[in-house]
């Protein structure tokens, strides 16, 4: 047993027990390749410090590979992680899952197997709160119906009367004040939006002066009072569903809402008879349930609706963070070090 001075991939240097010099840690992956791999551009950097085991190998061939896994990587929400799986891998020591949600874990049921979880809040919040505020904007603008009317075959002039909403000046409502309705409160404050803001715990008084942002103890005060609605929360059995029907029928007939949190926050059938009936003014999704709707979901008929393929930390910069971020805690995990992101049951 020698110690082993791994490359660097923009972690903290972590020495690893590698025996005879040449075998690295299992790690498992959904897969290489394909809409569910991890990134191409991403492998290199992982073999240097993992034997990367994807699903099939592992299914083909358990025998040989559950002893050796010490590790899940997790990339958009695969491989799936159940009951059956983690008693199958003895030797598991963290679970390492992209991005910040972590619903779709059972974290008491792996902590009681001695298992670690590891997330990667900070890569995600900027991306995040940068297609909040895009997805803000293109829904009080009408960015999206005004370029189907622009690239229409049939469009011959356009309407001077054909208008969106102001953003200046208007009220945003953050429901989740987090990093990211953190970041997306120093975003909205450059358009002069007045902030308001609805959370489990307050914030401390000098950081709601920074952003400017006024606390609504009440949910229900934040909703009448809002031209936009920013979900930006977890979803967690408190959460769910948090906006209903009542919820709708607080807000403005005049009021969007913007969902970059989790589908589930919503109940969808609510909000679609809200904005076929004018209940309020509009939506734009970037997480709906499931993912993706069927093709004939009402949701995709309504003109009043921006949607986006739950791409909120889908940039080439957060990825790689968060590929370096899953490493390092990993290598962490497996050194017996204090894990970076660990998330707590």
């Amino acid at each position: 047993m020698v110690l082993k001075r791994l490359p660097s991939c923009g972690c903290p240097v972590i020495f690893l027990q590698v025996m005879d010099g040449t075998e690295l840690p299992g790690v498992l992956v959904f897969a290489l390749d394909g809409p569910h791999g991890i990134c191409k551009d991403h492998i290199g950097d992982l073999q240097k410090h993992f034997s990367l085991i994807t699903m099939k190998e592992f299914v083909e061939n358990r025998a040989q590979f559950c002893q050796k896994i010490q590790a899940v990587y997790i990339w958009g929400g695969k491989p799936a992680i159940d009951r059956e799986l983690l008693w199958s891998l003895p030797s598991l020591k963290i679970i390492a899952n992209g991005g910040v949600g972590v619903n779709h874990l059972d974290l008491p049921l792996i902590a009681s197997l001695g298992v670690k979880v590891a997330n990667t809040p900070k890569a995600v919040s900027d991306p995040t709160a940068d297609l909040g505020m895009a997805l803000l904007l293109a829904a009080a603008r009408r960015v999206l119906e005004g370029c189907h009317l622009a690239a229409a075959p049939g469009t011959k002039e356009f309407c001077v009367n054909w208008m969106g909403q102001e953003v200046t000046g208007a009220t945003l409502g953050i429901i989740g004040m987090g990093s990211i309705g953190y970041k997306i409160a120093q975003r909205a404050r450059a358009f002069d939006m007045k902030i308001l803001y609805h959370n489990r715990n307050r914030r401390k008084l000098e950081e709601e002066k920074v952003i400017g942002a006024t606390y609504c103890k009440r949910l229900d005060d934040l909703l009448q009072q809002s031209d936009f609605v920013m979900l930006t929360l977890s979803l967690t059995p408190q959460t769910h569903r948090l906006i209903g029907c009542r919820e709708l029928r607080l807000m403005k007939p005049t009021a969007i809402l913007i969902n970059v949190g989790r589908g589930l926050l919503v109940d969808q059938d609510a909000l679609v008879e809200a904005l076929q009936t004018g209940v309020i003014c509009a939506a734009a999704l970037d997480v709906t349930y499931p993912e993706p709707l069927p093709r004939d979901h009402p949701l995709l008929k309504l003109k009043n609706v921006t949607l986006t393929p739950h791409i909120g930390s889908a940039t080439h910069q957060a990825r790689w963070q968060m590929m370096r971020d899953m490493t390092e805690s990993i290598l962490a995990s497996l050194n017996g070090l204090p894990i970076p992101n660990e998330v707590l049951p």
